[in-house]
């Protein structure tokens, strides 16, 4: 049963009945306008046509307890007003929730490569007690006191040659001892 032109009460009233014929009438009569809102306030097509679609669905189904007191068109707008809030707020914890998994994974990583630099250093300290005192005191001077290799030779009251040698075991024996620790670490 085809209708031609009936208002909005009548379509809502055949509706309540199952009409199928009339929720078309509805649909083609005010589809168009709750896209275009949807579309615009959630700037995505796709997700305009699922809350359009969710509307239409939820008027179906809830046909029989329908209960609108106002103009049909100002209850499809509220309806894609709230719907489309409803999206919006969806999207914006996703976004909250997508932040949080982000920063705890950096902090874990920080705190991952905070633990791993701290085994490092004690690794390292364990090698530099294994050196020859001299020689672990010229490393120590070098590389923890940040001294030249001049300002070594002049406070220890040694050539620079020697400061060099030294530097140079202290190099090897503790790359030799840490390349291990730092292979397995990284």
């Amino acid at each position: 049963m085809e209708y031609v032109v009936l208002s909005d009460h009548e379509l809502v009233a055949l509706l309540k009945q199952s009409d199928r014929a009339a929720f078309t009438q509805i649909y083609n009569r005010y589809w168009k306008r709750m896209l275009a809102v949807a579309t615009h306030k959630l700037n995505s097509i796709e997700d305009a046509e699922e809350v359009v679609q969710d509307i239409f669905l939820m008027l179906w189904n809830r046909r029989f307890e329908l209960e609108i007191k106002s103009e049909l068109a100002s209850y499809l707008a509220v309806s894609v007003k709230y719907r489309v809030i409803k999206v919006l707020d969806k999207c914006y914890n996703q976004h909250q929730y997508i932040n949080t998994i982000i920063h705890r994974s950096s902090a874990d990583n920080s705190t991952q490569e905070w633990l791993a630099f701290q085994e490092l250093s004690e690794q390292l300290q364990h090698a530099l007690v294994g050196l020859p005192e001299k020689c672990q005191l010229v490393y120590r001077l070098s590389r923890e006191s940040n001294l030249s290799q001049k300002e070594i030779a002049a406070e220890l009251n040694i050539s620079e040659k020697t400061v060099e040698a030294h530097i140079g075991k202290a190099i090897k024996v503790l790359r030799a001892k840490l390349n291990y620790f730092i292979c397995t670490l990284l």
